[in-house]
């Protein structure tokens, strides 16, 4: 009983620390799902190399408000640009990190060059979700 009750909390937490992490897709996976579950997309786009894209993923994607946000409203896809340079070349990605935000149609809604700082995307997010525009 008492190693079924141990094997329990440590699913538990091992559950609620992904669910601390954002759940992120590919580009063409990730618009597809965008489309198929009627949801926004961000797309974020990043390189190894980039200090700026280093902090933001230390900062505000684990936020635990931006996470949730993202999660919960939003199909978040990942996109190395050094990796994909066709899709970072077709979103005319000139510096990092950069966020683009895509309707459920695949449209695009804004651009957000440069590091974001939580308190901001978390606005920024939200007023995407609630309205469809960036503020």
């Amino acid at each position: 009983m008492r190693s079924a009750v141990l094997l329990f909390l440590m699913l538990a937490a091992s559950t609620a620390a992904a669910a601390q992490e954002i759940q992120w897709h590919g580009f063409e996976s990730g618009m597809a799902r965008s489309r198929f579950e009627k949801k926004k997309a961000v797309l974020y786009f990043r390189a190894d190399w980039c200090p700026y894209c280093a902090e933001m993923e230390q900062k505000t994607l684990r936020d635990p408000a931006v996470v949730e946000a993202l999660n919960r409203h939003f199909i978040a896809i990942r996109i190395d640009s050094d990796r994909e340079k066709e899709t970072a070349q077709m979103f005319r990605v000139k510096s990092l990190p950069d966020l683009w935000f895509m309707s459920e149609t695949g449209e695009v809604i804004g651009h957000r060059p440069g590091y974001i700082p939580p308190p901001q995307m978390l606005k920024i997010l939200n007023a995407v979700n609630a309205t469809g525009k960036m503020q």
